[in-house]
């Protein structure tokens, strides 16, 4: 098979297992072109038995050493570290089967931090992508028991039970524009109310634009500060209600230029979490794709 037609085959495979393991697109980009390049230049192509688990061990070995090695980078990270948001282009492609939606929302890429570079490949390559352990054995050098037992550790670890997210999305879609009809129309006590008494606020300016260091415990102090937040806000600014990271977001322009991507977490009906990237390093997508 030629490389090209490989790339149009594999390209979104590996970029949706490149993506949940480092929560960054450009990095992500950048392995995935580079595991092409590797592959390029083997010399006995016809010794490889299964193509699409090569180029995923490529992808997956080239993950976790650029996490070992950006490990510092990320402990000295300005503020809270989220990831890198991604819009419903990068949800719409001919490799579905690879994709559920859950399992690239904020809050669960969040969670895999928690886990070790290949705790989290293991993870990834059976809960997502359906691998068996003989395969996740030869990506990762470890035996297919070992991998067993490393996949069994980290999702007792995570804590982390499936949803019908596909059934509740429409649901969340409803309530997240109420949530930002009423920010709008300054309703305190409706926006109160669509918060969890316990709700969280994690906001990433990554030292490069104003944001809170540290989480925002507490509806009352969220409201006040999104309020507050609204208040700051230009005339020209719009609230634009996307798909972000599988589920739905807000998108805040300001003169046609992305400021803000926010997305969410649900919990009994209600908004458990509210994630807001205004590193702007980290909306370059959004102004590139121009959503």
């Amino acid at each position: 098979m030629e490389l090209e037609q490989l790339y149009t085959e594999y390209k979104s495979l590996l970029f949706s297992l490149a993506y949940r393991m480092l929560g960054s697109v450009m990095d992500a980009e950048d392995i995935v072109h580079e595991a092409f390049l590797t592959f390029d230049k083997v010399e006995d192509k016809q010794a490889i038995k299964n193509v699409k688990a090569y180029l995923c061990k490529i992808t997956t070995n080239r993950c976790i050493d650029l996490l070992r090695s950006s490990a510092h980078k990320r402990e000295t990270y300005v503020g809270t570290w989220l990831p890198e948001p991604v819009g419903e282009e990068y949800m719409q492609d001919p490799a579905t089967s690879y994709y559920r939606k859950e399992s690239v929302t904020t809050a669960y890429l969040m969670l895999l931090q928690q886990l070790s570079e290949v705790e989290r490949a293991v993870f990834l390559l059976r809960e997502v992508f359906q691998y068996d352990y003989d395969e996740i054995a030869s990506m990762v050098d470890k035996s297919s028991t070992n991998c067993r037992q490393i996949f069994y550790r980290a999702k007792k670890s995570l804590g982390y039970e499936e949803t019908d997210y596909r059934k509740e999305y429409t649901q969340f879609s409803s309530y997240i524009e109420r949530f930002t009809t009423a920010l709008q129309k300054g309703e305190v006590s409706e926006v109160l109310q669509m918060l969890q008494k316990d709700a969280i606020f994690f906001s990433d300016g990554g030292g490069k634009v104003k944001a809170a260091l540290n989480p925002i415990y507490s509806a009352e102090r969220i409201v006040q500060l999104l309020f507050n937040l609204m208040k700051k806000l230009p005339n020209e600014t719009l609230l634009e209600l996307k798909e972000v990271n599988g589920g739905p977001g807000i998108i805040v322009r300001t003169n046609g230029v992305v400021t803000f991507v926010v997305t969410f977490e649900f919990e009994a009906r209600k908004i458990k979490s509210i994630y807001m990237v205004a590193n702007p390093d980290k909306l370059r997508a959004f102004h590139e794709n121009k959503q």
